[in-house]
């Protein structure tokens, strides 16, 4: 079985659709062209997610002794966390629901054979 280091954030206050969207551009590159891609990425979901593979990244080579110039994204996802309600005060006592939809974001990252 192949080593793999993960990072996980839980209930991050961002929509995992919006989370998504970033991970996406990180599957399957390597950690520092990721990292770079973080940088210049102007999503919200880019800067929680540059923290959480730098702590991946450092994980792998603290935990798991691997080489940090091998290291790619070999899964990124972000998977539906609690759904805060709130309510908006509408016309003629009406109220509206308001969804404060929250995620949990996982990075796994391997070594290239």
């Amino acid at each position: 079985m192949e080593a793999k280091a993960q990072a996980h954030l839980k209930y991050a206050r961002i929509s995992p659709r919006k989370v998504k969207i970033v991970c996406d551009l990180l599957r399957g590159k390597d950690v520092k062209t990721a990292t770079a891609i973080l940088m210049q990425t102007p999503k919200s979901a880019s800067e929680l997610m540059l923290k959480l593979l730098k702590s991946a990244a450092a994980n792998a080579e603290n935990n798991h002794e691997m080489d940090p110039e091998r290291l790619y994204v070999s899964a990124a996802y972000a998977t539906p966390g609690p759904i805060i309600k709130r309510i908006m005060p509408r016309a003629q006592g009406r109220a509206y629901r308001i969804n404060k939809r929250t995620s949990h974001i996982t990075i796994e990252v391997k070594e290239k054979a």
